[in-house]
């Protein structure tokens, strides 16, 4: 589910450096179904040691800036998991929160996410402003633009989770698989998304789990910036598929470096 690894002293200097450069349709599941797929977020939840009272995340006062990446990543399913449930505690969306992130970004965990306007990243995942970096393309694909960007969000603005964000019924992924001439440059989104299309065979859900699956992998493993990070136990790699008609989102295993 996310790549992790023996943790070591920060690179400031690649860091700065970077900053310098930058100038700073399923059918619906059933209630019992929906409610099992809760349960089993905040289970994930609980057993990365991230949601409980008194421990370094928790979920009424936000994200301690102490949390390791497993408890960030734990802290951001518990979120997705009360949306699902109905019970968003939806905080960091009012005036006071603009402005106390206006002068600098406060964030925890970058996305790379499709561009589908039924997938709003902040909100499936119970947060506001300043909370997540976050990139859309559709297909979430990796894309060089995307790659740097990320690298900005964990190198520089120190993301402890970077995660890839498919949903079902992807027009991207679903568009690849069928292979129609398209007008203008929407083909080249496909030579991404082609190998997930590939190996899943015209499945389409399964093939936007693959593409999941591989477009994490090459954030983990195409970037040195971020394949440090994750060496050194300052940055996880995960990713899920959000499910449109549940709202839930399901884990999604992610490759480790060279395997």
């Amino acid at each position: 589910m996310f790549l992790n690894s023996q943790s070591k002293k920060g690179d400031s200097t690649l860091a700065n450096s970077i900053q310098a450069s930058f100038g700073e349709s399923p059918s619906l599941l059933e209630g019992t179904q929906v409610k099992r797929r809760c349960l089993l977020a905040a289970g994930l939840a609980l057993s990365t040691g991230g949601w409980w009272q008194g421990g370094s995340v928790h979920a009424e006062d936000g994200m301690n800036s102490d949390a390791s990446p497993k408890e960030v990543l734990a802290y951001l399913y518990s979120g997705n998991a009360r949306f699902a449930k109905g019970a968003a505690l939806e905080r960091h969306r009012d005036i006071e929160r603009i402005r106390q992130v206006a002068k600098e970004q406060k964030l925890f965990a970058a996305f790379l996410g499709c561009a589908d306007s039924r997938v709003p990243i902040e909100i499936v995942f119970d947060q506001g402003f300043g909370d997540l970096f976050v990139t859309r393309i559709a297909g979430n694909i990796a894309s060089s633009e995307n790659v740097g960007s990320l690298e900005f969000g964990t190198a520089v603005l120190g993301a402890k989770v970077l995660y890839v964000l498919g949903h079902s019924n992807c027009g991207a992924v679903a568009a690849t698989i069928k292979a129609d001439d398209v007008p203008g440059q929407i083909s080249g989104l496909f030579q991404h998304i082609r190998p997930a299309a590939k190996e899943g065979k015209g499945d389409l859900a399964k093939s936007i789990e693959l593409n999941v699956r591989n477009q994490a992998t090459i954030l983990a493993e195409s970037s040195p910036v971020i394949a440090k990070r994750i060496r050194d136990g300052r940055l996880v790699v995960a990713g899920g598929v959000y499910d449109l008609n549940t709202g839930l989102v399901t884990p999604i295993e992610v490759n480790q470096p060279g395997s």
